[in-house]
């Protein structure tokens, strides 16, 4: 029998972000399929983590979509002559990625549009995160924008929501809402440099903000350091 169930495109790298945002939409009666990227980042434990949570929360479809967005570099994640930071810097991080959030959100839109889904979610968040210029409210807006006047769905009608259910919460209410889904952040990985056993080194600006998150939430952190 054909599912009733709205369909959604739903960006999960494998965090802990991404992961309760899977839950929520699973939660919100979406039919999710999920999208990953193998991009050139430095290490594949997070995509090992993303096919694990997307199978725990049951996502339909699951891909894994290959870039080389090292060819380009510009980022701690994507070239390795620059250091991924291991104290609090100012401004926008080395670890910003150029034009990330634009690329890959842009190819959900594409997979998005042949699903005939009008949803896309994603973990943005403009709270407790790095400073990226594309993880704000006014981005979103405009990328949705872009979306409508591109499409063939958007110009017969069929519009598409970006969908951001993070945006203004703090991590530890995200921990919260995501314990309250049954979310298992055992599976997740967020460290920027984790090794191949998806050990986070508990120094940089995702570890440093991921154990914070699980500390103000008042819960046991079930990340496995490199140091333990």
């Amino acid at each position: 029998m054909r599912s009733t169930q709205p369909k959604a495109v739903v960006l999960i790298s494998g965090g802990l972000d991404s992961t309760t945002v899977l839950a929520i939409a699973k939660s919100q009666g979406y039919d999710c399929y999920t999208l990953s990227f193998d991009y050139g980042q430095r290490h594949k434990a997070e995509l090992l983590a993303a096919e694990r949570t997307a199978k725990s929360l049951g996502s339909s479809q699951h891909k894994v979509i290959k870039l080389d967005l090292r060819s380009i570099g510009g980022s701690a994640l994507t070239d390795d002559h620059i250091d991924v930071p291991e104290e609090e810097t100012q401004g926008i991080p080395v670890t910003y990625v150029p034009a990330r959030n634009t690329i890959f959100l842009s190819i959900a839109l594409g997979w998005a549009e042949v699903l005939q889904a009008q949803y896309i979610f994603v973990g943005v968040n403009a709270v407790d995160y790095s400073g990226y210029p594309d993880c704000r409210p006014e981005y979103i807006q405009a990328f949705e924008q872009m979306a409508n006047l591109a499409t063939k769905a958007g110009v017969e009608g069929k519009k598409l929501s970006v969908q951001t259910p993070l945006m203004k919460l703090s991590k530890s209410d995200i921990v919260r809402w995501g314990l309250e889904l049954g979310v298992d952040y055992s599976l997740t990985v967020s460290c920027y440099q984790a090794d191949d056993q998806g050990r986070a080194c508990g120094r940089c600006d995702s570890c440093r903000l991921r154990k914070q998150g699980f500390l103000q939430a008042d819960v046991n952190d079930p990340t496995i350091y490199k140091s333990c």
